[in-house]
Parts: C-alpha cells; sequence; structure tokens
C-alpha cells in the first residue's frame, strides 16, 4: 500500500511541474487561448498537409495515366 502511495505523491508532484493550456487567473473563454490558438495552428497545418498530399496524388496519377496512354501506342 505505501507503493502506492509514493507513486501517487510523485505523480501529484510531476502534474504540478507541468504547464496546462489554459490560464486559471482568467475568466471565461479568454481562458482557453493557448489552447485555441494551438487547435487553430493544428487545423491549418491538417489543411496545407490535404492539399500538399491532394496536389501531389492528383499530379502523380496523371502522369502515370500519361505515361500508360503513351507505352500502350509505343
Amino acid at each position: 500500500m505505501s507503493r502506492i502511495i509514493a507513486y501517487w505523491n510523485e505523480v501529484v508532484i510531476e502534474l504540478r511541474k507541468a504547464t496546462w493550456p489554459w490560464d486559471p487567473k482568467e475568466k471565461g473563454f479568454a481562458k482557453y487561448k493557448e489552447l485555441n490558438d494551438s487547435t487553430i495552428v493544428v487545423f491549418i497545418a491538417m489543411i496545407l498537409l490535404g492539399g500538399f498530399v491532394a496536389f501531389f496524388d492528383f499530379s502523380f496519377r496523371k502522369a502515370f495515366d500519361a505515361l500508360t496512354i503513351w507505352l500502350s501506342g509505343v
């Protein structure tokens, strides 16, 4: 039982060292500013990554189609 209590005390100590994505001093929507900003950054990054993948998928598919048409005519 003492090992469980020691483990729990260590967990609490480590959680106090962590930085949380909200400011406990703020009230309302402003409390979660860092969390909202991080969410927006992740959303924009996913849109850009999706566009990048879609662009190369479309480009390689068209290039492959052109190559197969060219090779079938040879």
